[in-house]
C-alpha cells in the first residue's frame, strides 16, 4: 500500500447507517426503498426522465445498446481513447465500432471529423466526456439529428459537470453514470442509465428485469408479471443502493473538496509545467467540469515514465490511462492499424493521473506537488 495512493475509497456520511436500515428493512435485493431513493435523487438534481440504477456503467451502456435495437451490420461511432465498455457493449450486439480521434485540448471526441465517419450503417454515436469536461454537443447533437443517429453519454466521469449551464447526462436520448470505486461518488461497483427520451422508460424498466414485465406487477399495473422481451439481470442490490445514496447527500461537499485539490495542483504546478513543455487539462469556459481527475502530458513516453517511477520512489502512486482502442488485440479484429487516431496514439502514450480523491488531505498533496516540481 502506497503511503499516498492513487484513490481512496471513504464513508463521506451516512454510509453505515443506511446500509443497516436496508438490512433491518427486510429488503436487499434490487429496487429497494434506497434504490428509490437514488433514483429520485438522480431525477431531480439532473432533470433526467428517469435515472435507473444498475450494477455497474458497463450494464447501464449494454442496456442502451438493447434499447437502441443494435443488431449486427450496425455501426457506432466511439472515440478510441476511452474504457473498453465503451464499445464492448455494442460489439456484443453485433456492431461494428467504428473509431475516432480525440481533439488534443479536451481529449473528447474530435467533432471536426464526426461527419465524414457517419455511413448509412452508423446507428449511434457515443460520447466520453472526458474527466468531467463536457464534449462540444452544440456541434454533435445537429449533424447526429441530420444523419438520424443517436446519441448516447457514456458519462462515467461527469456527473454533476454542466456544459453551457446544462447537465452533463441529459443531451443524448441515453446517457449512463458510473459509481465505481474511482468516481467523485461511488458504491465500490455501480452504474446507472439516465433516460431522457420517455418512449424508452417501459422497454428499460423491462431489459433492467430479465426481460420481464416485474415492474409494471409492482406498479399494480397487471395482477402477474411474465417473459416479454429480452433482457439481463442489471439492478443492484439495495445494500449497494444505501451505500450510494450516503454519498449522494454529500455531493456537494464531494464536489467541493474535489474542486479544491483540482485547483490547488493546477497553481502549484502551472508554472512547473510551463518550464517543461507538460501540458495540463484544458477546460473551456463554457464547460463546468466535474472534478473528476487531475493528469497531465509529458513531451514523451519516456518523460511520463520517469516522473511516475520517481513518484513511486517516494511513495506516490501515479498512473497512465487508456490505451487507444483501435490499436488493441479486438480494435485490429475491426480493421484499426497504427496511424488511425493519432492524437489518441500521442495523447496515450504520454498521460500520467496524479493522485485524487475526496479526502487527500493538503500535507499529501503538497508532497504531491513537492515531489513533481522537485525533478529537473
Amino acid at each position: 500500500m502506497y503511503p499516498i495512493p492513487f484513490n481512496r475509497s471513504v464513508f463521506m456520511g451516512q454510509e453505515q447507517r443506511y446500509m443497516a436500515e436496508a438490512v433491518a428493512y427486510g429488503q436487499i435485493s434490487g429496487d429497494g426503498p434506497f434504490t428509490k431513493k437514488c433514483h429520485a435523487f438522480l431525477e431531480s438534481h439532473l432533470g433526467v426522465s428517469k435515472a435507473l440504477l444498475t450494477t455497474s456503467c458497463t450494464h447501464a451502456l449494454e442496456m442502451a445498446a438493447l434499447l437502441l435495437d443494435i443488431k449486427p451490420g450496425d455501426e457506432v461511432i466511439v472515440p478510441s481513447f476511452t474504457f473498453v465498455s465503451t464499445a464492448n457493449a455494442f460489439v456484443l450486439r453485433g456492431a461494428k465500432p467504428v473509431f475516432i480521434d480525440i481533439r488534443r485540448d479536451t481529449l473528447n471526441l474530435d467533432e471536426s471529423q464526426l461527419e465524414r465517419r457517419i455511413t448509412p450503417r452508423t446507428r449511434a454515436i457515443v460520447v466520453v466526456h472526458y474527466a468531467g469536461v463536457g464534449c462540444e454537443m452544440d456541434t454533435i447533437l445537429p449533424i447526429a439529428a441530420r444523419h438520424g443517429v443517436a446519441v448516447v453519454e457514456d458519462n462515467a466521469h461527469g456527473l454533476f459537470g454542466r456544459y453551457h449551464g446544462k447537465h452533463l447526462g441529459t443531451f443524448g436520448c441515453l446517457a449512463t453514470q458510473s459509481f465505481h470505486e474511482t468516481k467523485n461518488v461511488t458504491c465500490g461497483e455501480g452504474g446507472a442509465l439516465l433516460i431522457n427520451e420517455p418512449c424508452f422508460i417501459e422497454r428499460a424498466e423491462i431489459i433492467r428485469e430479465k426481460g420481464t414485465n416485474r415492474s409494471r406487477f409492482f406498479q399494480g399495473q397487471i395482477d402477474k408479471y411474465s417473459w416479454v422481451d429480452i433482457g439481463s439481470s442489471y439492478l443492484p442490490s439495495d445494500l449497494l443502493a444505501a451505500f450510494l445514496f450516503g454519498q449522494l447527500e454529500t455531493w456537494e461537499r464531494i464536489q467541493s473538496a474535489r474542486r479544491r485539490i483540482w485547483d490547488t495542483y493546477r497553481a502549484g504546478l502551472e508554472y512547473w509545467a510551463q518550464h517543461h513543455n507538460v501540458r495540463l487539462a484544458t477546460v473551456h469556459p463554457h464547460c463546468e467540469q466535474s472534478y473528476h481527475m487531475f493528469y497531465m502530458i509529458f513531451p514523451s513516453p519516456a518523460q511520463r515514465q520517469a516522473m511516475i517511477d520517481a513518484l513511486k520512489a517516494k511513495g506516490i502512486l501515479s498512473v497512465f490511462h487508456y490505451l487507444p482502442l483501435h490499436l488493441s488485440d479486438m480494435g485490429r479484429r475491426f480493421g484499426g492499424k497504427a496511424g488511425d487516431c493519432p492524437v489518441t496514439e500521442t495523447t496515450s502514450d504520454r498521460i500520467v493521473r496524479l493522485p485524487f480523491y475526496n479526502t487527500l488531505s493538503e500535507q499529501d498533496q503538497s508532497a504531491v506537488i513537492a515531489a513533481i516540481t522537485g525533478l529537473k
